[in-house]
């Protein structure tokens, strides 16, 4: 496997930065080479967002993404700011409760706030779902690490919800994938008109 590269992007309090923390400590617990690092605005909540996480088979030489194979944008400026950083051929999996307007026709729209809230009972757990959804594009990740990284992030009481939240995601990151792989779309890195 070649190096991939993940940012989580949303705003301050939407829990992009410990999802991020979950993915890194999972693919430690698969073998992976790891960094992961974090940017957020001076704002507690509402301030843009965001994590970067590279993981590897070999060394890592620089914790920095020069392109990202997978964008997560959990909201419109979120997706407005990172979508030129992805590779020609990468992915971004939006959240299609708060993102409106896309720069291309292929991102992957999941309504995961919608989704946190009607089948979870708890919107703060989109964040949960969007990384169970971005896994399911991962070529042989297993699931099972990041469930063991949730159950050592949250206390015992809130376990059982996010590792919900994430099959969720997951199952609808397959059936996303699923419609993707029959359209065979590649999205462009153009640029948003208006």
């Amino acid at each position: 496997m070649s190096e991939t590269a993940i940012r989580f992007s949303g705003s301050g309090g939407q829990g992009l930065i410990t999802a991020g923390i979950i993915f890194s400590e999972a693919a430690v617990l698969a073998g992976y080479h790891v960094s992961q690092t974090q940017n957020y605005g001076p704002e507690a909540r509402g301030g843009a967002s965001r994590t970067d996480v590279i993981f590897s088979d070999d060394e890592i030489s620089f914790p920095k993404p020069a392109s990202l194979g997978l964008l997560i944008a959990l909201t419109q400026e979120s997706v407005d700011k990172y979508y030129r950083d992805m590779k020609d051929d990468g992915i971004m999996i939006v959240d299609g409760t708060l993102v409106g307007s896309l720069p291309c026709s292929d991102a992957i729209v999941i309504p995961f706030t919608r989704l946190a809230r009607e089948k979870i009972g708890n919107a703060l757990t989109a964040n949960i779902i969007s990384l169970g959804a971005m896994v399911a594009f991962l070529d042989e990740f297993k699931t099972e690490y990041v469930e063991k990284s949730i159950a050592k992030r949250f206390s015992k009481s809130f376990v059982d919800t996010n590792i919900k939240a994430f099959q969720l995601g997951y199952k609808e990151g397959k059936e996303a994938l699923k419609q993707r792989k029959q359209s065979m779309n590649i999205c462009p890195a153009e640029e948003l008109e208006g």
